[in-house]
């Protein structure tokens, strides 16, 4: 069983859509999230979507699943106080339903522009390696600074990867990993991504290859940047087309 957790519950501040979240916001006719599902919707090698939304959003993004026939989707959950707290209910809810062993693939609900080899290749580590983080090289310095006025280091470039979505495990080891975080004092503080509790629990992960264009929303910039990569993907697809007709 292979399963997709999409987290769509953030309100989107640093957007400022007209008070809209983010994700519900239109992309080339179409709202943000539904771009982001029909990805995993149309996936031969995924089975199941479950959903962590916020609260007042529930009914919206029900309706919304309903009128794009995305018949995947097998649970719909509200969200937490935070990402990872969102993600957790998600995750629970899955666990109720599936095997242990199930391939969890945990995604941004605002990174529509995700290839289907990314999901495979997702899939492929966690049954050979037991986790999958979607990264690619930096292509820009990163530099490490505690006060934000010096660096205290500089990595070479050679040995740094920016992250992406999805991460991917097995649906009992994340959620067991997550129960141990929660145990703590300190709970999900600086646990940002799923990489990082694995990581703070000292356990390995492994490195799948993205793809450069899988943005997450974040700005506005960000729609501009969503919108000038959907119409070059378009009109790629139809120049494959026409070649293929000639």
């Amino acid at each position: 069983m292979n399963i997709a957790i999409i987290f769509a519950g953030g309100r989107g501040e640093r957007l400022s859509a007209d008070s809209i979240p983010k994700q519900f916001i239109d992309i080339d006719e179409k709202p943000l999230i539904i771009h982001t599902l029909m990805n995993f919707q149309n996936h031969e090698e995924i089975d199941k979507i479950y959903i962590a939304i916020l609260p007042e959003y529930y009914k919206h993004m029900e309706n919304l699943v309903k009128s794009y026939g995305i018949d995947k989707v097998k649970g719909i959950v509200n969200g937490g106080d935070s990402a990872q707290e969102s993600i957790f209910n998600a995750l629970t809810c899955a666990l109720n339903e599936n095997p242990r062993d199930s391939v969890v693939l945990i995604h941004d609900g605002v990174r529509p522009i995700l290839t289907d080899e990314v999901i495979s290749r997702n899939i492929a580590s966690v049954k050979e390696f037991g986790s999958a983080i979607t990264c690619i090289p930096a292509h820009e310095t990163v530099l490490v600074s505690k006060d934000g006025k010096t660096p205290d280091s500089v990595p070479f470039r050679r040995e740094i990867y920016k992250g992406q979505a999805p991460q991917s495990f097995y649906l009992g080891e994340i959620v067991e990993a997550h129960e141990k975080i929660r145990k703590r004092s300190e709970k999900y503080k600086d646990m940002i991504d799923s990489c990082t509790i694995y990581h703070t629990l000292g356990r390995k992960t492994h490195l799948v290859e993205g793809n450069f264009g899988n943005i997450k929303v974040t700005t506005k910039e960000d729609v501009y940047i969503l919108k000038g990569l959907l119409k070059m993907f378009k009109e790629r697809e139809n120049a494959n087309k026409a070649a293929q007709n000639d």
